[in-house]
């Protein structure tokens, strides 16, 4: 019976550990988080900037419309519709500074804002832009993995 807790009780301890870790790195890419924000009525905003976004690779993909928009008291949010992107670990929404950026290699060389986490990898949301912002100098909206470095889904911005 000793012999047999030797060996049962490190293997329960391994499969665990291991069953845990592939839990957390793999359900986000079968389980969505859907959401579905609707823009205020009496939040009259103005499109500034808008783009699609696109697959950033083979394994991460994204589609949908990214939009920059102005309230009448001057808040600045991003709007994602139509949105749908590859789930996955600690996504990020971020307004990136570089306006076509193709790999996590041009994000990474790129200034950033973070606007949050990711509500959903499905729906419309909206997420409002640090005040102080210059709208301007940024070109694009990404879909961001802070755990691990990768872009998941690009939109390069152009004006409205």
């Amino acid at each position: 019976m000793i012999r047999f807790l030797k060996i049962a009780i490190p293997v329960f301890i391994v499969g665990f550990v291991a069953g845990n870790a592939f839990w957390y790195l793999a359900s986000p890419l079968w389980i969505d988080r859907e959401v579905n924000e609707t823009l205020p009525a009496e939040f009259m905003a103005t499109a500034l900037k808008e783009g699609r976004f696109r697959d950033a690779d083979l394994a991460h993909k994204g589609e949908g419309r990214a939009q920059i928009m102005r309230s009448a008291a001057g808040t600045a949010l991003v709007r994602l519709t139509e949105f749908t992107v590859t789930n996955g670990p600690d996504l990020e929404v971020w307004l990136v500074k570089a306006p076509d950026p193709q790999s996590s290699d041009d994000v990474k060389q790129s200034e950033w804002i973070s606007l949050g986490p990711l509500k959903g990898n499905k729906g419309d949301q909206t997420y409002l832009v640090p005040d102080g912002t210059d709208i301007d100098a940024y070109g694009s909206v990404v879909i961001w993995c802070e755990q691990f470095g990768v872009l998941f889904s690009p939109a390069t911005l152009t004006e409205v």
